[in-house]
């Protein structure tokens, strides 16, 4: 019965690891069994290999920590980083001594970018350890769900690419202006690189949008889990 209630998925060396952590998550008891170990009499190598058998468990583990895996790095660098970029957008800043100009703001619109991808992936881990029967239900996810829909993720990711596009068209007039020559890089760059984030921010947030749409489908499930 117990078995059975686990509903186990692995097919590896990662297969003990599902059974503890299952077991611990639908809080069955668990008893400790001694045994005696004896050396193998076989006469053939171990079919154990330790990198890679490792490695699978390792892989099984994070599945189950998809917080601390993709969300808490994602939601720190997108926070440092949109932080970091509107202390940059008025102009140079100095600390200490040392100039902080347009060059750091590109690495803090890299950061924003490689940010929302991890808390994006952050998601989609869990939805599909959920579907997957890996992971209990979430409430959470299924309130925002009803709320945050395609519609919803359509419409954001639309106006994060407006406000790009409006920016990078700003930069072109500001281009023609200048008969199309030569532009001060410092002030143009500071119109381009958040312009240039917001589009790629926005084509990220609607291709998440559609995924996401097609990954929550069914999401309420009662395999094997209460709901949490």
């Amino acid at each position: 019965d117990a078995f059975q209630r686990m509903d186990l998925r692995t097919t590896g060396m990662e297969f003990a690891s599902e059974m503890v952590i299952k077991a611990t998550l639908l809080k069955m008891r668990i008893d400790e069994v001694a045994c005696t170990l004896s050396p193998d009499g076989r006469d053939r190598p171990p079919h154990l290999r330790p990198w890679r058998d490792g490695w699978r468990h390792l892989r099984f583990m994070l599945l189950y920590s998809p917080r601390w895996l993709f969300l808490y790095p994602g939601i720190f660098l997108f926070l440092a980083g949109m932080l970091l970029g509107l202390w940059l957008l008025p102009g140079p800043r100095t600390v200490a001594g040392t100039v902080f100009d347009v060059h750091t703001l590109l690495f803090a619109g890299m950061a924003m970018i490689i940010g929302f991808q991890a808390i994006t992936f952050a998601v989609f881990s869990k939805v599909y350890a959920i579907q997957a029967g890996l992971l209990p239900p979430s409430q959470i996810l299924n309130r925002l769900f009803r709320f945050i829909t395609l519609e919803v993720g359509i419409v954001v990711a639309m106006l994060m690419m407006l406000l790009g596009l409006s920016g990078a068209l700003w930069a072109v007039g500001a281009w023609g202006r200048q008969d199309f020559g030569p532009l001060d890089p410092a002030s143009v760059l500071r119109i381009v690189i958040p312009s240039g984030v917001l589009l790629a921010l926005g084509c990220q947030a609607l291709l998440s949008s559609f995924f996401l749409s097609v990954l929550g489908m069914g999401l309420i499930r009662e395999r094997p889990f209460e709901e949490d």
